[in-house]
């Protein structure tokens, strides 16, 4: 009996994590109008939101071309990428960001996979087993995710429109998630 209250427990304790994840908090969805329109500029950058509202937020998901992409500030840079996860497409908008010998990663909340910031190379931690010792190191996986270049112009920031004629893994979950109602948030 007392098993059944300690796995009625748990499962409550579950749901309770889930519902905080799913009702946590939700980035701004700057230009989802019913038309799909967003402000594009005549060199063909896409606004984003104000610089000032940007560094408040730290990170804010929009949609680029119908597809999501997330913008984080961080230790006063701005860095853009699509805000769904190149494994599983866990929304990236949620995770952490660490630092990982010297480079700015953010944390995917599903399954806790690193990607850099900067470049969007997945990294793992891996041995060489030839090494006498081996010990644990961070090693790339290559560029898994995309990268958007960020623009700061007269206190606005605009997102490039993607290149899409080179492919990364999260176009996989970018293309998926394109038209979805609830940014970044739904499994």
């Amino acid at each position: 009996m007392l098993d059944l209250v300690v796995l009625g427990l748990h499962f409550f304790i579950c749901f309770l994590v889930s519902l905080a994840f799913w009702r946590g908090p939700k980035d701004v969805d700057l230009h989802s109008s019913d038309t799909g329109t967003v402000e594009r500029e005549p060199d063909g950058l896409i606004l984003i939101g104000k610089e000032d509202d940007i560094k408040k937020s730290r990170r804010v998901t929009a949609k680029v071309n119908g597809r999501e992409v997330v913008v984080f500030y961080h230790e006063g840079k701005f860095h853009a990428m699509d805000s769904r996860c190149y494994h599983e497409g866990g929304p990236l908008c949620l995770g952490e960001i660490e630092d990982i010998n010297g480079q700015a990663c953010i944390i995917c909340p599903w399954h806790k996979y690193r990607i850099t910031l900067e470049t969007g190379e997945g990294l793992y931690e891996g041995i060489n087993p030839l090494e006498p010792s081996p010990t644990p190191q961070w090693q790339s996986k290559g560029v898994k995710q995309r990268i958007h270049k960020v623009t700061i112009d007269n206190g606005n920031v605009y997102v490039s429109p993607p290149d899409l004629s080179v492919s990364f893994d999260s176009d996989y979950f970018a293309d998926k998630y394109k038209n979805s109602g609830d940014l970044a948030m739904e499994k």
